[in-house]
Formats: C-alpha cells, structure tokens, sequence
C-alpha cells in the first residue's frame, strides 16, 4: 500500500478532512491531502515537540498557518483546538500522523481514528 493510501483513508473516514504522514523527524512529507499546506517549520516544531513540549507551550501550535490551543503533548500524541476545529498529531516508530478536522466532528471522535491508524502503523513497526 502506497503511504497516499493511509492519507486517503483517514480521509474516508468523514472524521478527519486534511491530514499528512511525515518521517518522524519531520523532514519529509510522505503523503498529504489536497491543499493541507504545513510549512517546514510547523512540522519541524512538532516533530521537536514529542520529545521536548516547552516550545509549543511558549510559542503555540501551528498547522497550515492557523495557531491552535495546544490540549496535549507528550511523546506520542499532540492535540490542538481552535474555535470549533482542530489538529491531531501522532508520532509512530518511523513516522508523524498529522490530521484536522471541522464540525460537524468532535474532538474524540477524530482522535480515535488518528491513534487507531497510528497503531497500526506501530504494529507493523513503522
């Protein structure tokens, strides 16, 4: 399976309506939807942030150029909201899931389906 596929099903899923897989270091971009623009830099920070969250923290989360409340960050999963939208990323062994969604989801809703293709992907050591 082509990486575009995990993409398209996160997408086929009408929970998540951008997403993106990166290698874990943010460096590079393996697949992405249409138009969900994540500079360098933004993934760069977030990729950095698994691992060391006090730049977020200080600084905010941004994806595709919108700042998101940061919910959570750990060294698996960062979770960010604004107004009724928001952002969702999880590290695996080899890569970075980045996903957003809009209403009419919920936050756990799109969250679930994120960490379940994410451990998947761990499952299969990636």
């Amino acid at each position: 399976m082509s990486w575009q596929a995990y993409v398209d099903n996160l997408l086929s899923s009408s929970k998540v309506d951008q997403a993106a897989l990166y290698s874990r270091a943010g460096d590079s971009v393996w697949a992405s939807s249409a138009n969900f623009n994540v500079s360098a830099d933004e993934i760069t920070k977030i990729s950095k942030s698994f691992d060391d969250p006090s730049a977020l923290q200080e600084h905010g989360l941004y994806v595709n150029g919108q700042k998101y409340f940061l919910l959570r960050s750990d060294d698996r999963s960062i979770y960010g909201k604004h107004d009724d939208t928001g952002v969702i990323a999880v590290r695996t062994k080899q890569a970075i899931l980045l996903a957003h969604y809009s209403p009419p989801t919920v936050p756990g809703e799109a969250t679930q389906v994120v960490e379940a293709m994410a451990d998947y992907l761990i499952s299969v050591n990636y």
